[in-house]
């Protein structure tokens, strides 16, 4: 008797192993006659981090930084870009106290957006000591001829080579301005020509280049590798005034699970969240409001 058990044991054993390594179809139940076969679902991807730009709670951080940082990485940001609010890009504190602040809090300052044409090696040697990637120049206003946009593609080569010597990457961070037509050409253009890859980076700003009617998914496609970086706001559906469009993410027209598969496919690093426009609550609910949104987003 023990060993018919035995056997049996054995046995089912080895049905159950053949039937590990049998072919997917002769396991599948049998399809009846004028069956569709289903397709397999997509498989869906959610970002692993995501940061916000500090200016969008400024007030905030002029306040108490300390807090503001503390509190924004409760909402889920890991990652964070700063400004100088007039304390410098490490707000007044030392890259020791600064990077302690950071690890304890679980963020990573990754770029700052800085005045490049003042005291760069200054504040390269700040930024590099407390682990950031980039300094990103946010504005250089519209100009008056591409010829001009040509110069300051010069300039960002020159500024570019100086943040390599200090172990860093220069961006720029666009507006709506150098997506306007001009002498049958565009300001962008001319910057994303006349840069030297190795040296210069660029960050696009969703919202300015979607209510320029530029079509960011694109603008994307036409330099790939080149945006590494983006700020991801929404506008609401319609047109008017640039600056009046702003609200939370989801709550808009810009379809971002779309945008952020595809920038990944061609490149894009960091999604930084910023808000200038609030319709209702504060900056820092805003924010709160936004974490959600992109942790929950699937693409």
């Amino acid at each position: 008797m023990k060993n018919q058990r035995r056997k049996f044991i054995q046995m089912g054993a080895m049905l159950g192993v053949g039937a590990a390594f049998m072919p997917l179809q002769f396991c599948a139940a049998p399809k009846k006659e004028g069956e569709a076969v289903a397709e397999s679902e997509p498989i869906m991807s959610k970002l692993d981090s995501f940061g916000i730009q500090l200016y969008s709670v400024k007030e905030d951080m002029g306040a108490d930084a300390q807090a503001t940082m503390r509190a924004l990485a409760g909402y889920g940001y890991k990652q964070l870009e700063g400004f100088d609010g007039g304390k410098g890009i490490l707000w007044g504190m030392q890259p020791t106290e600064f990077k302690s602040l950071m690890s304890e809090i679980g963020t990573t300052m990754v770029a700052s957006h800085a005045n490049v044409y003042e005291n760069l090696d200054a504040q390269a040697a700040q930024a590099a000591e407390v682990g950031m990637k980039y300094l990103i120049c946010p504005w250089i206003g519209p100009q008056k001829s591409l010829d001009d946009y040509k110069k300051r593609a010069d300039e960002f080569n020159q500024i570019g080579e100086k943040l390599k010597s200090h172990g860093l990457r220069f961006a720029y961070h666009n507006h709506d301005y150098s997506f306007v037509s001009q002498e049958g050409g565009l300001g962008q253009d001319i910057l994303m020509n006349n840069t030297d890859p190795a040296l210069v980076d660029f960050e696009m700003d969703i919202y300015w280049v979607h209510v320029a009617n530029a079509k960011p998914a694109e603008y994307l496609a036409k330099y790939p590798g080149r945006f590494r970086l983006c700020h991801v706001k929404d506008a609401e559906a319609g047109t008017g005034d640039p600056h009046e469009r702003g609200v939370l993410l989801g709550a808009g027209e810009i379809p971002y699970a779309d945008l952020i598969k595809q920038s990944k496919d061609l490149g894009m690093e960091y999604f930084i969240v910023e808000q200038e426009r609030f319709p209702t609550g504060t900056p820092m609910e805003a924010a709160a409001a936004n974490a959600k949104y992109l942790a929950a987003l699937e693409f």
